[in-house]
């Protein structure tokens, strides 16, 4: 019986820690999971005009559209995080390392639209623990995720033992 008081103690205290991570893992997952319905957390890509893909700008060309905005967040290609393609739409979106600023270019006539925030980037990065540092992303959230397991495990564990001792006992065993 001791040992099945240890491990309900150890489930009962990691289950209190772990859940507080777990709250906000879950919460953000939920708004990630939305975020292209909610224009708040990331915006809708605006359609770029059709064409050919002969038709289709280079990239320095895109560069120079966005640079021509005179924005402090894109200044040279350093404040660049990445450029996603969306080749349906035909739009470039020039995402910056600076503050989660998109800009969105089309990639035929290089209209440009934004600056927008993407809030969603800054979700993810709560989402996976580096909004705080390496060290959360790096050490705590994969030992968070070994105590998810434990705490599975243990609660079938605490759940099952009990009605298998009982059965045992039925069953005419020493118990």
């Amino acid at each position: 019986m001791k040992l099945f008081r240890g491990i309900w103690l150890l489930h009962r205290w990691l289950g209190l820690c772990a859940g507080l991570v777990l709250l906000l893992t879950a919460g953000t997952g939920f708004l990630l999971l939305i975020k292209k319905e909610v224009p708040w957390l990331q915006p809708a890509v605006v359609r770029g005009a059709p064409g050919p893909v002969e038709s289709l700008q280079p990239l320095p060309a895109v560069y120079a559209a966005v640079f021509a905005l005179g924005l402090p967040e894109f200044r040279s290609e350093a404040d660049i995080a990445r450029i996603d393609f969306r080749p349906a739409q035909r739009v470039h979106k020039v995402i910056s390392v600076h503050g989660d600023v998109e800009v969105q270019v089309c990639a035929t006539t290089l209209a440009t639209s934004g600056p927008q925030v993407r809030r969603s980037d800054w979700l993810e990065r709560l989402h996976d623990g580096s909004a705080f540092g390496d060290w959360m992303h790096g050490l705590v959230m994969p030992a968070v995720a070994v105590v998810l397991l434990f705490l599975a495990t243990s609660g079938y564990v605490m759940w099952g033992w009990p009605k298998w001792q009982k059965r045992r006992r039925r069953a005419g065993g020493t118990g």
